[in-house]
């Protein structure tokens, strides 16, 4: 995800290069769609497969959160706004992972995220200058 965000153009507002960045994740899960809703249900359903998930997505969340205040020109020690942003960001990923998951892959998992960006965007998208 961080490779993907910092790939975006520079002037591209925060919500549509984070999405991009998730996007591209729930891409490559839904490109082998069959395999991948088993992995992603047994990761969900078992504990510590789970728990080392939300090790990755700690790790995902920091590496967005230093991208985002590069970009940005913000501190991430600082300002709050880098780190609420990769929060969203992954919160909306866990979603549609979940709600995926939970359909047994019957839902697009790209709509979804479509969706769950449309919700977070207006916040993402009201990033505050520089402390």
């Amino acid at each position: 995800m961080h490779t993907e965000l910092a790939a975006r153009p520079a002037e591209e507002r925060p919500s549509v290069a984070l999405r991009h960045a998730v996007s591209a994740s729930i891409a490559a899960c839904d490109s082998q769609s069959e395999k991948a809703i088993r992995v992603v249900q047994l990761i969900l359903r078992t504990p510590a497969l789970l728990a080392r998930f939300n090790e990755r997505q700690a790790q995902w969340r920091d590496d967005l959160t230093a991208e985002l205040a590069r970009r940005l020109e913000l501190d991430p020690d600082a300002d709050l706004y880098p780190r609420l942003a990769a929060g969203m960001a992954l919160t909306a990923f866990d979603a549609v992972l979940h709600r995926w998951s939970s359909s047994d892959g019957a839902e697009d998992p790209a709509r979804l995220i479509d969706q769950a960006f449309a919700v977070i965007a207006p916040a993402l998208d009201a990033v505050p200058t520089a402390a």
